[in-house]
């Protein structure tokens, strides 16, 4: 009987149309998950207006979903290692799009909190159960880049927002923007019905048939025979899902060095989702003009992930992180002290490839660090952890927004957290990530594995 190793057939895997329905709904997803966060910062200016919160009371109300967030990634990213993924992904569209939805019929502060709480528990689990389906079919050699292209629904969710946003606020008010939102709903079936189940899952379950149907689709030409036994590395094999094996193996200080990476990156792109719009309108500008901020916000996030990613196949992902944050560091401070509206565009562009961009390049790396087994738990306890990043930096900025100090000071305090996710990166083990080969060796295996069941 010959062994295959199911994954280095899908690392040196060509792109097909498999791998692009993958993709096409990792990307969809996102740009809902996407939608539906940002959602609150367009709004909050309303929001703010017609409940009668201050600045303070309103940091609170959109770290609410972000709370849930945390909890959302932690919980449903272990549950998808152990209960299968798609079940856990229309599990977690289900619950952000009904509560989005329905945070749009609140009156008051606290049940619109609640709400935006239960819908953050799935906002936050799509995320890391999204990034390790993508990363264990996508092949290794653009690997990264489809990660990122996969994370460009998200920024494309923040635009959706934003060219919706001022029209629909205006003329149906702020509740129109997040009744949108429950529409997702009806894609659950389309979901379940298409998205595969992860490997290893389906070894550990046994289920033979599904997984020869999941290679066929793989790699197309490849000789498979009912011989076959289908098999994964070692480090994929325990039915541990547990967050002990985030330590074992030595990976126990790169781990939490992955959860301050996380943490401090959250910090950038949570404070500017919630609050861009309002220091915009702090600084001069419009509901329309912020807006437009918040749009190209979101394109530089694309282009830097894009980018990003990019380099980080050609090159070293993890120098390649290091050069983002401290571009993000650079860029919120000089923006706080750009005066031009022309240049103050530049700014914000840059600022989203080096913020959003550069945590959609983190969720890249933290799948390519554990192994497949403990993918999703791995990338969900670093989301789920960098939360509480992502739960103060709302709080944060809007105590400092309710101090009303100089507005160059808000954007330094967003920065100072791009120079301390920096210094993170630089101390993670990069020896220690579970993607150790390289494209060319494993395509070389793949083909005398084929040679042998010729």
């Amino acid at each position: 009987m010959h062994k295959l190793d199911i994954h280095k057939l899908a690392d040196g895997a060509k792109l097909n149309r498999f791998h692009c329905v993958i993709l096409l709904w990792c990307f969809l997803i996102l740009a809902l998950d996407g939608y539906d966060l940002a959602v609150v910062g367009a709004a909050l200016p309303s929001i703010m207006k017609d409940m009668g919160v201050s600045a303070a009371k309103a940091g609170f109300m959109a770290s609410s979903a972000l709370f849930g967030m945390m909890f959302g990634a932690i919980f449903f990213g272990t549950l998808a290692d152990r209960l299968g993924r798609p079940k856990m992904i229309v599990i977690c569209v289900a619950i952000f799009s009904i509560f989005t939805a329905t945070a749009g019929l609140t009156a008051d502060p606290i049940s619109f909190s609640v709400t935006r709480f239960i819908a953050g528990l799935g906002i936050g689990g799509v995320l890391p159960i999204a990034t390790a389906q993508m990363a264990e079919f996508a092949p290794v050699s653009i690997r990264a880049r489809l990660v990122a292209v996969m994370f460009a629904g998200y920024a494309v969710g923040g635009m959706l927002v934003a060219v919706m946003g001022k029209q629909l606020i205006e003329s149906y008010g702020w509740q129109s923007v997040f009744y949108a939102a429950g529409l997702p709903v009806l894609l659950i079936p389309f979901i379940l019905k298409t998205m595969p189940e992860s490997m290893p899952f389906l070894i550990k379950k046994g289920r033979d048939a599904d997984l020869r149907d999941i290679v066929r689709k793989l790699v197309p030409d490849y000789p498979l025979c009912e011989q076959e036994q289908f098999v994964v590395p070692v480090a994929n094999t325990s039915d541990d899902s547990s967050i002990a094996r985030l330590f074992g193996d030595g990976r126990g200080f790169s781990t939490v060095m992955i959860w301050v990476a996380f943490f401090f990156g959250l910090f950038m792109v949570y404070a500017l989702s919630a609050w861009l719009t309002k220091l915009m309108a702090l600084a001069g500008y419009s509901l329309g003009s912020a807006l437009n901020f918040v749009l190209v916000y979101n394109i530089g996030a694309i282009v830097g992930a894009f980018v990003g990613a990019w380099l980080g196949d050609k090159f070293n992902i993890k120098y390649v992180l290091i050069a983002l944050y401290a571009l993000g560091a650079a860029s919120l401070t000089a923006m706080g002290y750009t005066k031009s509206t022309e240049l103050l565009f530049v700014m914000v562009f840059i600022v989203g490839a080096s913020t959003l961009g550069t945590q959609l390049i983190a969720y890249a790396y933290a799948a390519e660090f554990y192994p497949a087994a403990i993918r999703s738990t791995g990338v969900g306890f670093a989301s789920g952890v960098g939360r509480t990043g992502a739960m103060v930096a709302p709080i944060v900025i809007g105590g400092l927004v309710a101090l009303k100090l100089p507005l160059e000071q808000n954007f330094i305090a967003i920065g100072l957290a791009g120079l301390l996710g920096m210094i993170a990166v630089i101390l993670i083990n990069h020896r220690l990530r579970a993607s150790t080969h390289h494209y060319n060796d494993v395509a070389k295996e793949i083909e005398l594995v084929r040679g042998d069941t010729a």
